[in-house]
């Protein structure tokens, strides 16, 4: 049984990864009706925050058919940090995580997010900044180091765990490896295996079918799941793992009316939180996913990505749906 603090997040908990410019709340609300039993924002700049930059804290936006959720911040500076810890406070969400695993250059260059993996004493000092900074239960994403030379994470987790943390989220890369290549649950599993750890471990990386999360999770002993890119478009995932999971028996594919109904949702979802222009044109990214596996689906998609109007992105799913009603689904 999976807790942070006083979060009881059951057997094997599946969790939603918090990706920049796709973990909103729109796309949090289908992942969270299809079965993420745990999700985070996007990463927030703690220097953001502090600016009271709209967009930083825009991202502090949580619901509470989302609960339990966290919400991600990030940053290379102590005193930012902990201010930032004590705004995100306020917002009451069930968690704080920290970022320390974002490989993405224009974060690392400010010494923040995987950027921290070059200074273990840099990454224990921020962390304990922020766990004395809130109330709230303190978590943390990182990968296995910055390098080949420098898989760090077994004395990570050790050390952080001793100034506070609650449960630590691992992905299975380097920085360098950014994500390319497979990922590797071998050192997470011996982070899991280390008498000395008390918290739990949730492992990231790769996972996109429900058998290779049991086969992950029968491997490498983590505590749960994290779920990021096979949810882009796919929300399904969450409930085809639990389901495979408890029963050994796999789903059915979602129907096109399903697929149709969870992309109108996260459309409608986007321009409500967002604004019409805005929620539709940051909607575009998602449609080749929800639509994959339908052949010669390219018309349809540019009409899409091209249509300023609400109305007429209707009329487009409504000719969709028709035209493909008789096609059977064989592609997630």
């Amino acid at each position: 049984m999976a807790k942070i603090g006083n979060i009881e997040l059951g057997e094997c908990p599946l969790l939603l990864a918090p990706m920049e410019d796709v973990s909103d709340p729109p796309f949090r609300a289908v992942c969270k009706e299809h079965g993420a039993d745990l999700m985070y924002t996007e990463f927030i700049s703690s220097e953001g925050l502090i600016r009271d930059a709209i967009k930083s804290r825009q991202k502090l936006d949580i619901f509470d058919y989302e609960r339990p959720v966290g919400i991600q911040i990030f940053g290379g500076d102590e005193e930012a940090m902990a201010l930032a810890a004590g705004i995100v406070d306020t917002t009451n969400p069930d968690l704080l995580d920290i970022n320390f695993g974002c490989p993405v250059k224009k974060v690392v260059c400010k010494g923040a997010g995987a950027g921290v993996l070059k200074d273990i004493d840099l990454m224990v000092r921020l962390t304990k900044a922020v766990v004395r900074s809130t109330r709230l239960p303190v978590t943390v994403k990182t990968r296995l180091g910055w390098d080949d030379s420098t898989k760090n994470i077994e004395e990570v987790a050790e050390r952080l765990q001793d100034v506070g943390i609650q449960a630590l989220t691992v992905h299975g890369r380097t920085r360098v490896q950014m994500y390319k290549g497979e990922a590797d649950w071998r050192l997470i599993a011996k982070v899991k295996e280390n008498r000395r750890i008390q918290i739990p471990i949730f492992g990231n990386g790769d996972i996109d079918s429900p058998q290779k999360a049991l086969e992950y999770k029968n491997r490498y002993g983590v505590d749960g799941i994290m779920i990021g890119r096979a949810a882009i478009g796919y929300p399904w995932i969450f409930r085809e793992i639990k389901h495979f999971l408890a029963t050994g028996e796999t789903l059915s594919l979602p129907t096109l009316t399903e697929r149709i109904a969870a992309c109108k949702k996260h459309l409608y979802g986007s321009v409500q939180w967002k604004g019409e222009k805005l929620g539709i044109l940051e909607m575009r990214r998602h449609y080749a996913n929800y639509l994959k596996g339908l052949s010669h689906i390219k018309e349809f998609r540019t009409r899409l990505v091209t249509t300023e109007s609400l109305a007429e992105l209707d009329e487009i799913f409504s000719e969709i749906e028709a035209h493909y009603s008789k096609q059977e689904l064989t592609v997630a």
